[in-house]
């Protein structure tokens, strides 16, 4: 018993200083199952805090028999979600949004505590979830294809967008709330149910934020299980990826294991959203206001503590500029020969998120813009290459994956597309004026 006591107190949960982690209904012990009802059987996992590398509490992850028993509640759960009108299921995102604002300051607490980021940052990682939450109440009122003009006479041809399903959420440590929530907030508005893995070691933001999704829908006689979640390693990760049931298998994390998943879900013609590395380069020309570039490169390059998929790895500048608080990167920068041999150097890495230059030369801004420019997924001006905002889609080309996230129209990647034509004449004219007879 003072062995099991000793232990106890050892968790930072115990200690009064942290008492706060019980307002997000955590504990010395956590399951992180829940599909409805909060269960796991399996291995036992201790959270530790990266600053001290002091235990935080305890979380059980799922078998992969509890993981079976997940996918076919959530699955069932999607024949009563699918049926609620767009609008309807935006209203209880809206409800998650308010939710996650009053535990907005605890929450991002958690993140700051459990993955290491600055406190600051993981307030700004919960609110992110919020302004998709947001974002996403609106196009519950606004997704929809367009009536096409048909070629015969009596016909409409429309597109109409259908949820995929069931959506597998499969998420990094470095941004344990806000990547959840792109996805959650999106995917559930398209109609779609979730299941949820987050990353191993942070277990606890996992179980928190489910917990506060949960008491939504439980609120709203919903099945929980619209919002799964099993936490694990790579076996669930890789049941997840093989699933035929799981119909979108949204992966964040390195390109060594994207590349992977990505094999894996395409061996059975699945559908996958990969948001992977990013080798992301800043480029200061001579007419860059330096004002604007010393603040953007160090943010950029130690923001959420250097581990953004955004973060600038790579400075280029120009060799007149001398007076900037990077002078120790200069010795490794050569010197610009060309405007285009910097967007070469760019585009000549193997990942493709995000970029960034600074200059006040407008041509040079809309070459870099155009098609001989950048081959990133985001493409910046006079901003560093971190710090998107949700209104756009967020995603990158080349070996960061090809996915969108977010704004604009990532909503497309959440639902299929059917294209339909109707007769309502009495005649049955064929396409290409093809006579039949």
């Amino acid at each position: 018993m003072k062995a099991q006591s000793a232990a106890m107190s050892g968790l930072l949960i115990n200690q009064p200083k942290y008492a706060w982690l019980k307002e997000l209904g955590l504990s010395e012990d956590n399951s992180g199952v829940y599909n409805g009802s909060w269960g796991g059987s399996g291995e036992v996992v201790t959270s530790y805090c990266p600053a001290n590398n002091e235990p935080i509490a305890r979380v059980t992850q799922a078998t992969l028999a509890e993981y079976e028993e997940t996918v076919q509640k959530t699955r069932e759960a999607w024949k009563i979600w699918a049926d609620i009108p767009a609008p309807k299921r935006g209203e209880i995102v809206r409800q998650i949004g308010d939710a996650l604002r009053k535990k907005i300051k605890v929450l991002g607490s958690l993140v700051s505590l459990e993955m290491g980021k600055i406190y600051v940052e993981g307030v700004g990682e919960v609110q992110e979830y919020v302004d998709v939450c947001d974002y996403a109440v609106g196009l519950s009122r606004m997704i929809g294809g367009p009536i096409l003009p048909s070629e015969r006479p009596g016909h409409a041809l429309l597109e109409q967008w259908n949820p995929v399903g069931l959506v597998g959420i499969i998420t990094a440590f470095n941004f344990p709330v806000a990547v959840y929530g792109w996805n959650n907030a999106i995917a559930l508005t398209c109609g779609n149910v979730c299941l949820w893995k987050g990353a191993p070691t942070t277990p606890l933001t996992s179980v928190a934020v489910t917990r506060i999704v949960a008491e939504v829908l439980e609120q709203n006689n919903l099945p929980g299980a619209i919002c799964s979640m099993t936490c694990g390693g790579a076996d669930i990760g890789t049941a997840m990826a093989k699933d035929e049931r799981v119909d979108l298998v949204s992966f964040t994390g390195s390109t060594h294991v994207g590349k992977m998943v990505a094999m894996m879900v395409q061996e059975r013609f699945g559908r996958k959203l990969l948001e992977l590395g990013g080798n992301n380069a800043i480029i200061v020309f001579e007419d860059a206001d330096l004002n604007l570039v010393v603040p953007s490169a160090v943010f950029a390059s130690v923001g959420t503590a250097g581990q953004r998929c955004t973060t600038t790895r790579r400075l280029m500048l120009h060799e007149s500029v001398h007076d900037t608080a990077v002078d120790q990167y200069l010795a490794a920068i050569e010197q610009f020969k060309t405007e285009e041999e910097a967007f070469a150097w760019n585009n000549e890495v193997q990942q493709g998120l995000s970029s960034s230059i600074f200059t006040k030369d407008m041509g040079r801004v809309f070459r870099w813009l155009g098609p001989k420019g950048s081959d990133c997924g985001i493409v910046n001006v006079n901003i560093p290459t971190s710090g998107a905002e949700i209104g756009g889609a967020f995603g990158g080309e080349k070996h960061t994956g090809g996915g969108r996230e977010s704004g604009s129209d990532s909503w497309k990647q959440y639902m299929r597309r059917s294209t339909c034509t109707i007769n309502y004449s009495k005649d049955l004219p064929l396409a290409q004026g093809i006579k039949f007879e």
